[in-house]
């Protein structure tokens, strides 16, 4: 089966193309989309059988291979996430003391933010 990637998808019409990996534009319409997929993004790619529409070459029997991920895209690369992750170890090491005293560290607000930011790059 072919694969390509959604290059338009118009959600209120109904209908989009896609760009094969050979070259070849298809129509894709919604009715040959998975259930649990209505409306592929623009980079979403797919695998897909042709048969030929009354304007040409048409999608069927579509399969989602992976979407695109805007997070993805914006995360960081992983040279840069170094010194994030040897900071926070550093943090954490640190405030293991106060911790094992019964009481929260009292930089546990700059702790929490990088935490966040480290699993937000790590989850993307």
């Amino acid at each position: 089966m072919p694969t390509g990637k959604v290059k338009f998808f118009d959600v209120d019409r109904q209908f989009g193309f896609i760009a094969g990996d050979d070259g070849a534009r298809v129509y894709l319409h919604a009715s040959v989309l998975p259930a649990d997929h209505p409306a592929p993004k623009p980079g979403t790619r797919v695998e897909y059988g042709v048969a030929d529409g009354r304007r040409g070459p048409q999608a069927i029997s579509v399969k989602i291979i992976d979407q695109p991920s805007i997070l993805r895209a914006q995360r960081r690369k992983p040279q840069d996430m170094v010194p994030l992750i040897e900071d926070l170890i550093k943090l954490l090491d640190n405030s293991s003391d106060s911790l094992r005293r019964g009481r929260y560290p009292a930089n546990s607000q700059q702790i929490a933010k990088l935490l966040h930011v480290v699993a937000e790059d790590f989850n993307a």
